[in-house]
């Protein structure tokens, strides 16, 4: 069974929580599943879980480079040079992150956050595009601020060919 989820912001992608946090228990009523991979309790989009140990290991495991596609809000207006070192691969402080695809979009048609990001009148804010085929602890947020550019917002929409479609959040939907 594979359940494709829209975890929304401020929701721990883990069914319990010792200090009382949302959990995935508050939206999936399903037993005996489990998430492939993780989402940070402050990002949100798309988690897959399944009950499949086969498939979650194939989805989870970087060495299956499966594409993960993410909708990156960033402070300042972001640049062609930082787009390039995205592109390039990133030395972080434990690591050096694979190149990744990135491009400069539009603001994405989606749900507003609740709570609103912080916005200040004086610093604009952009959105990209950044596709990576890792998933390490909060990888695409220091990413972004490497290159000169904090995350503001982070909104997973892809893993491989499974999307989000027309997910709100909380939503989730079982695929045969």
């Amino acid at each position: 069974m594979i359940i494709l989820f829209n975890k929304p912001f401020n929701v721990m992608c883990q069914f319990t929580d010792k200090l009382g946090r949302k959990t995935l228990a508050d939206y999936i009523k399903i037993k005996n599943v489990y998430p492939a991979g993780r989402l940070d309790y402050d990002s949100e989009g798309l988690i897959i879980l399944t009950d499949d140990g086969i498939l979650q290991n194939k989805i989870s495991d970087p060495e299956n480079k499966l594409p993960k596609s993410y909708w990156v809000q960033v402070e300042g207006e972001i640049t062609s040079e930082a787009i390039q070192k995205l592109q390039k691969g990133i030395t972080l402080k434990d690591y050096k992150t694979r190149p990744a695809k990135a491009k400069k979009i539009t603001e994405p048609k989606i749900w507003d956050r609740v709570p609103p990001i912080r916005e200040r009148k004086n610093i604009p804010t952009s959105w990209i595009e950044l596709i990576i085929q890792e998933g390490k602890n909060r990888q695409v947020r220091r990413m972004t601020a490497k290159v000169g550019f904090p995350t503001l917002r982070l909104i997973r929409f892809s893993i491989g060919n499974w999307g989000l479609d027309n997910l709100k959040p909380g939503e989730y939907k079982v695929l045969p």
